[in-house]
């Protein structure tokens, strides 16, 4: 007797769909097809049954050390998990910073406390390597012995054009230990000295965030990305990309040899520049901005032939009246950069790309599951049904019908930059590791019910 069967749904992996059966014991895959019997039933004929999903970017922790007043995100990790149940995912990258005076160590061993005591998906953590040092360098090793993976590094500071060295020297020790290394690709220099020349002509208006970060400050930092790639013999992920200079420059870079991975989030999909210009447009800014409709075409392109890697959510929600407060300026320091992705990038990629021809089945799969999953050293654990694999799974109703309402999802945001959008196809069931933690629109999930999963070194695509 098994603990749950989902029987005649449609099972899609990367590499393969079947109607069959999927067996569950103890929060694993025990069966695929043939005769089971389970104390719980789901029927999932006539709909498609998905591994869990993966979003490997998200924020459900403070940058800095939270002082009595200081706006915050809206949701952390229990509502963060809520969100992602929602969305079908069942596995999270939260971004952990370290506090002024810690160290990377001291960094995760808070966030994996606080993940320990909120989350309800499984997680891992990225170190945020804010201030590096020989000191911090010489922490790598050991956090890949840990089981922490990846390293999170932010080529917009100011740091990193005058400690650009150790930026180095860190990449080559994460890439020698079996890390990846991840990259917020976008020229600080340049939009620094961007943002002066706008606020220097007295303009301020979210509007002009297209002076102020153009493409060409993504493709400059990608171009350098590839270079410490290659001089530090590391494998790295873009984060986030938005355009489509700088995903030809990653497509050179990989035909070249180098292991240059791509991520994007779904605003690059869905909106263009032109949203700045709205009243409240404020509501859509996110580092890097929403560019052309071109990059929007040749991100749709990349996602079909295999030169996008992974769909992440960069999900920084804030509250409404946060994003358009009086207070906001172009500065970077100050603009509140981020929105809700969670709940509807599955949902937003189905309905847009599988729905309408853009990708197929398995691609869909790739990207917001498989991908994620064999960077960053969870596979065959997550990322795929099979027999031996964690039971995360997603019974999905593609002829589902429904409109986005931000107020009325998990998330504590109270908007969506999504807002009145149709969409077609959605999760009626989310299972993570055995346990059923979405049903009939419900999240039944408790807080502190997820795991943060050790990973082994990154594998190649």
């Amino acid at each position: 007797m098994l603990d749950l069967v989902i029987r005649g749904g449609a099972v899609a992996t990367a590499g393969s769909l079947s109607v069959c059966d999927v067996g569950v014991l103890d929060g694993r895959i025990v069966q695929l097809g043939g005769e089971m019997q389970g104390r719980r039933m789901i029927d999932a004929g006539g709909r498609y049954v998905f591994p869990g999903g993966i979003d490997v970017h998200v924020h459900f922790t403070p940058q800095v050390e939270p002082r009595p007043g200081d706006e915050q995100w809206a949701d952390d990790f229990y509502d963060g998990s809520r969100a992602a149940i929602a969305g079908g995912i069942t596995t999270v990258g939260n971004m952990t910073y370290p506090y002024d005076g810690e160290t990377l160590g001291d960094a995760m061993r808070r966030d994996l406390a606080v993940a320990a005591r909120d989350a309800a998906v499984d997680y891992i953590l990225h170190p945020v390597l804010k201030s590096p040092s020989g000191e911090a360098v010489a922490e790598l090793a050991g956090l890949a012995a840990d089981g922490h993976t990846s390293l999170k590094i932010f080529m917009s500071t100011e740091l990193f054009d005058a400690r650009a060295d150790v930026y180095l020297d860190a990449m080559r020790t994460a890439g020698q230990h079996g890390m990846l290394t991840v990259l917020h690709c976008e020229d600080g220099a340049l939009i620094r000295y961007l943002y002066r020349q706008v606020l220097a002509g007295g303009r301020r208006p979210v509007a002009d965030v297209r002076r102020a970060r153009p493409t060409y400050t993504e493709t400059a930092a990608v171009d350098r990305a590839v270079a410490f790639a290659r001089a530090a013999a590391a494998p790295i992920y873009v984060a986030h990309l938005s355009s489509a200079g700088a995903l030809d420059r990653c497509r050179h870079a990989r035909a070249e040899g180098v292991p240059v991975y791509v991520e994007t989030r779904p605003m690059y999909l869905y909106l263009t520049e032109d949203v700045f210009d709205e009243p409240d447009g404020a509501k859509y800014l996110g580092h890097p901005p929403a560019r052309t409709q071109s990059d929007v075409n040749a991100l749709w392109h990349g996602l079909a032939h295999g030169d996008v890697h992974c769909l992440g959510s960069d999900h920084a929600p804030w509250l409404l009246r946060q994003k358009l407060a009086a207070t906001l300026t172009l500065q970077p320091s100050a603009s509140r950069s981020g929105v809700g992705e969670l709940e509807a990038q599955l949902p937003l990629l189905y309905s847009e790309g599988v729905r309408l021809g853009r990708i197929s089945l398995s691609r869909f799969v790739e990207l917001t599951s498989t991908n994620a999953a064999k960077l960053f050293g969870m596979y065959p654990r997550k990322g795929t049904i099979a027999v031996g694999s964690d039971a995360d799974l997603v019974v999905w109703d593609p002829e589902t019908r429904w409109i986005i309402d931000g107020p009325a999802m998990q998330s504590k945001a109270d908007y969506s930059v999504y807002d009145g959008w149709k969409v077609c196809g959605k999760p009626v069931l989310t299972v993570s590791r055995g346990e059923i933690v979405f049903e009939d629109g419900v999240v039944t999930a408790q807080r502190g019910r997820g795991r943060w999963v050790r990973r082994d070194r990154t594998a190649p695509l």
